[in-house]
């Protein structure tokens, strides 16, 4: 659902709301604690400096998650949330439409897939199985409708490394690439943590391109500050704002993930005990 509100520079803006009610129950996440995983992640995000998850908050009436709109608004919403309704531009494609017609665009009349610059709006895509495809990572083999053999790869950009490093620490189980948008301006964005910082190890991304690479600098850098932050204790500290939204034992796994990651030094790897690419990756 998007929601117009004011922005804390004062103009306004639109944002989508995850009310409680809504949820849908799962078997290994307690009911009800969705939208608070939302606010988590984004406060995780905000102590580390990635700043890669959308300004999103909690509401109490009703209980939901509020998290700042990235991407092309629904069909019929104006740019401009003064506008009037009826002076929305032409609807935007559905995901699911470019999705379709992107794929369409990506391949040539034999059915092989063409080089897809990793600059433009999408970070996750199909690329040809017969020949290296510069700017893109492979992970998983896929074969199209008429029999073409693929792989779906994601690109190989900074920001997007600095994600996948993000969504270790928070343990995401739920990395898409239909969860990673790019704003107006070419900026990257991580969206749906809904299913995230559970005390199990859940990972499960189509971001594993770097598996075994050594962790970018300013990562390293990133994961100290977060640690730093769960270290310190108080009413205000990081420790106790997580705590309005996980528990304890989520907390300590948090911790214990940053560590292990900053010890290893290295974007990890698939541990085979769990499923490790979401359905469907793109």
């Amino acid at each position: 659902m998007a929601v117009d509100g004011v922005r804390a520079d004062g103009g306004r803006g639109y944002a989508v709301l995850k009310p409680v009610r809504y949820e849908r129950p799962l078997w290994d996440f307690p009911d009800g604690t969705l939208a608070g995983r939302e606010v988590a992640a984004c406060l995780v995000d905000r102590a580390g400096g990635w700043g890669l998850v959308p300004a999103t908050v909690l509401r109490t009436d009703p209980p939901a998650a509020l998290q700042r709109w990235v991407g092309a608004l629904p069909p019929g919403i104006p740019d401009d949330p003064d506008a009037p309704e009826d002076s929305a531009g032409p609807a935007p494609a559905s995901a699911r439409d470019r999705r379709r017609d992107g794929a369409a665009q990506r391949r040539r009349p034999g059915g092989a897939a063409e080089l897809h610059d990793p600059e433009d709006a999408h970070v996750v895509t199909l690329v040809a199985a017969d020949r290296p495809t510069p700017g893109w990572l492979p992970v998983l083999p896929a074969q199209l409708a008429d029999g073409t053999d693929v792989v779906v790869a994601h690109a190989d950009l900074p920001r997007l490394a600095s994600l996948a490093v993000l969504d270790a620490a928070l343990n995401n189980t739920d990395r898409k690439g239909s969860h990673v948008l790019k704003d107006s301006t070419g900026a990257l964005w991580g969206i749906d943590h809904g299913v995230s910082l559970h005390a199990e190890d859940k990972l499960r991304t189509i971001l594993w391109g770097w598996q075994g690479d050594p962790l970018p600098a300013v990562d390293v850098e990133r994961l100290r500050r977060l640690e730093a932050y769960l270290r310190a204790d108080g009413a205000d500290s990081l420790a106790a704002a997580l705590a309005l939204h996980i528990t304890t034992a989520e907390i300590a796994a948090l911790r214990r993930r940053v560590e292990r990651l900053l010890s290893a030094g290295v974007f990890p790897a698939p541990s085979g005990d769990w499923h490790s690419i979401p359905w469907p990756p793109l």
